[in-house]
């Protein structure tokens, strides 16, 4: 068969992404459609810049999540003679095998486009949730450093400032080291951290309904028991359904950007904590008799919350090329990974030849990254306005 032309391959490669276009296209129009009803979310679509940064985003989490659908081959599988294929190249013997490889073959004869798509769920798996566990852990320790003060906040700020010192990456590629992993250390840091996002939304709950004791009792036995069952497939393994687990890799990555990560947003709770809690309604809530955390958690941090998703876009943009900077360097993954970073070291051994296997997910990286930025931008905008 004779290779694809550039417009016939961007034909085929945007048929294999039809779930994605129905997703984004309903997405959008049910947004726009009941944009006055979701609040910050809804005021997104008011900005060209957030709905860019939106749609770019989306774009890529819906890639993650119909990943099986859309790739072509197995991003592990090697293809003979297609060692280096330019994209579009026809398969050799397709059999019942998609019968091209739409961006090219890499230097182990790899299909490039199916390695991009599953890398995608590779980082998508990570940056979120990484993320999202090193705010409840920065919220968890910044508002009461930032309410109370005193000796606590000299504390817990010493101890930040503490691993803030060291160079990032170079922490970062301590805790990744294989040598690390062979210890204790990954397991008894995950046991700490992990611990911290159960408590806050116990916390959380019971400051809310703490007038309510049935709904705070079902509530907080809820999430104590599926806390627990996290818990302890994800630190030690213990899940017998297998739906909470994690390879010792990537535990040890996750436990690194969560390391890295919740010091910083310690100290973005912390100084906001600080400014807002001089204002009037917090004043009128302490005069009502309102205890110290349901004041932190319902007063203080919902006024908090546009600086903290905007930082939140952010941080998961920042945890995405840490991700790619520790594949590249073949730390914290599994070699055989589709991961962007793993890609682009792959590929970049004949960069001046092939181009494509390194282009392709460093475009790719970059675009999530630039989505994740304009998301950010679009927040922060609609965020001021309120």
């Amino acid at each position: 068969m004779e290779p694809l032309s550039w417009l016939e391959i961007i034909a085929r490669i945007g048929q294999q992404l039809l779930p994605v276009w129905i997703a984004l296209v309903a997405t959008f129009a049910l947004s726009i459609r009941f944009k006055r009803k979701l609040g910050l979310y809804g005021k997104l679509f008011d900005s060209n810049v957030g709905m860019i940064g939106f749609a770019i985003v989306f774009f890529w989490v819906c890639t993650a999540i119909f990943a099986d659908l859309i790739i072509t081959h197995d991003p592990l599988g090697q293809v003979s003679r297609m060692r280096n294929a330019v994209p579009g190249s026809a398969l050799p013997r397709p059999d019942d095998m998609y019968p091209y490889y739409l961006f090219g073959g890499d230097s182990l004869a790899r299909d490039v486009f199916s390695r991009m798509v599953m890398g995608a769920r590779e980082v998508l798996r990570i940056a979120p949730f990484a993320a999202m566990i090193s705010f409840m852990i920065g919220i968890t320790l910044g508002l009461p450093a930032g309410y109370f003060a005193g000796k606590l906040d000299t504390a817990l700020t010493f101890l930040a400032n503490l691993v803030l010192a060291f160079p990032v990456i170079l922490l970062f590629f301590l805790l990744v080291a294989p040598e690390i992993q062979d210890t204790l250390i990954p397991t008894v840091m995950a046991g700490i951290l992990f611990l911290v996002p159960i408590l806050f939304v116990t916390v959380l709950l019971n400051s809310r309904f703490f007038t309510q004791p049935a709904k705070r009792n079902l509530y907080v036995g809820g999430v104590l028991l599926v806390g627990v069952w996290a818990y302890a497939g994800l630190v030690f393994d213990w899940d017998p359904t297998g739906l909470w687990s994690m390879s010792p890799n990537l535990l040890n990555v996750f436990v690194a950007v969560v390391f890295v990560n919740a010091p910083t947003v310690f100290r973005i709770v912390r100084g906001i904590t600080l400014d807002i809690k001089t204002r009037d309604y917090v004043a009128a809530a302490q005069t009502r008799g309102e205890g110290a955390w349901y004041i932190m958690l319902w007063e203080i941090l919902p006024n908090a919350r546009g600086p903290l998703i905007v930082d939140f876009c952010l941080r998961i943009g920042y945890t995405t090329i840490l991700l790619g900077t520790l594949g590249f360097f073949g730390l914290g993954v599994s070699p055989e990974s589709p991961d962007w970073g793993s890609t682009i070291n792959t590929g970049r051994r004949l960069l001046t030849i092939y181009p494509h296997p390194a282009l392709v997910p460093a475009l790719s990286l970059m675009s999530l990254v630039l989505g994740l930025n304009l998301l950010a931008d679009g927040l922060r905008e609609e965020s001021l306005k309120d």
